[in-house]
């Protein structure tokens, strides 16, 4: 999308998404030199920003607090593994693996980051560690199950970062849209 479509876009709705923003930044980063169209519309979407006729969306933080967990417990047995045998496992892929089988556990506040971590405590440190469990014989049986992958630190960050931001950001349209749906409930 364009600057301009996306400037006439906010105008319109009264609101700046942060898909939005970010895919003007990302026009403004990428692009040699902007246009005058493309100053016109910024001018005009700063102006409707400072009076108010456009308000930008704040962008929504989380976490997943099973991430954490998982990983915990993946670096325990990983390690107690590693001490007793010459085998050496790949703690990325065996966290993925359980977290792929696990439910998420998110939390937007240190209290609900806090309230999620005892209620995992309480209800899934079992689940938790067979995942882990399964996960490390998995790997172990397959080590190299995807010789020709190449791990996300292996290639250009930026490149990384441009792929994980667009895929956000196509799913966060679709989440915004399901919040404000279950709002209006």
């Amino acid at each position: 999308m364009s600057i301009v479509k996306i400037v006439e876009q906010a105008l319109a709705d009264g609101y700046l998404t942060p898909v939005m923003e970010a895919e003007v930044g990302r026009i403004c980063n990428t692009a040699s030199e902007l246009s005058i169209e493309e100053y016109m519309a910024l001018d005009r979407l700063m102006g409707a920003l400072l009076t108010g006729d456009v308000v930008v969306l704040p962008r929504k933080q989380f976490i997943n607090v099973m991430e954490e967990l998982v990983l915990s417990e993946t670096i325990a047995k990983v390690a107690e593994i590693e001490a007793t045998t010459d085998r050496t496992l790949d703690v990325g892929d065996i966290a993925a693996y359980a977290l792929n089988r696990l439910p998420p556990l998110y939390a937007t506040t240190e209290e609900g980051a806090n309230f999620q971590r005892a209620r995992a405590k309480e209800q899934l440190l079992d689940l938790i560690a067979k995942q882990v469990s399964d996960a490390i014989q998995q790997n172990l049986a397959h080590p190299d199950f995807f010789p020709e992958r190449q791990l996300l630190g292996k290639t250009d960050p930026k490149e990384v970062l441009s792929q994980v931001s667009t895929l956000l950001e196509a799913y966060a349209q679709n989440i915004e849209a399901t919040e404000d749906k279950a709002s209006d409930l």
